[in-house]
């Protein structure tokens, strides 16, 4: 006879992850991001339930892009006024602000949903090494930027 125990707080009790941003490309990077921030990595993933962990970024100025993205990416955002359409290449972005860099990146592979600020406000971006107060919360760290071997055998499996 089995007994199903059921969702404990236990398996929602959310874990930090570090993750070093050096040399690293930037789509698979907030692939990886996102797949940890909405909890997909977690046996219990239900798309309707913000179950996801913390994730910190360090070295975030050291990301990579792949192609002629460097020369010819840019962003662009809008002041809703007139004539108020900002656009910024990414080379100068990165040495303005490389967080958001990140962040726009990871931003767009969550769902367009509204978990999706819930989620962004878990994920920390360094630009350098140094991450602060929050060194004493890491608990799993990807020095190769991938995620546990457990979590892609069970990715292979279902595809």
């Amino acid at each position: 006879m089995s007994q199903s125990i059921g969702n404990t707080v236990l398996a929602y009790a959310r874990v930090w992850h570090h993750v070093d941003a050096s040399d690293r490309v930037l789509g698979k990077l907030a692939e990886r991001i996102a797949l940890v921030l909405m909890g997909k990595h977690k046996p219990i993933y239900d798309p309707s339930v913000d179950c996801g962990d913390y994730v910190i970024v360090t070295n975030a100025t050291k990301v990579k892009v792949s192609g002629l993205k460097a020369e010819q990416k840019m962003y662009r955002k809008h002041t809703m006024f007139p004539g108020g359409l900002k656009e910024v290449v990414y080379k100068d972005m990165m040495d303005r602000k490389p967080e958001e860099i990140i962040r726009h990146a990871v931003s767009g592979m969550l769902p367009k949903n509204k978990l999706r600020d819930r989620r962004l406000d878990r994920l920390r971006i360094f630009s350098g090494n140094d991450m602060g107060i929050f060194k004493h919360n890491i608990i799993k760290r990807w020095e190769d930027g991938t995620l546990q071997q457990a979590w892609v055998d069970k990715r292979e499996r279902i595809s």
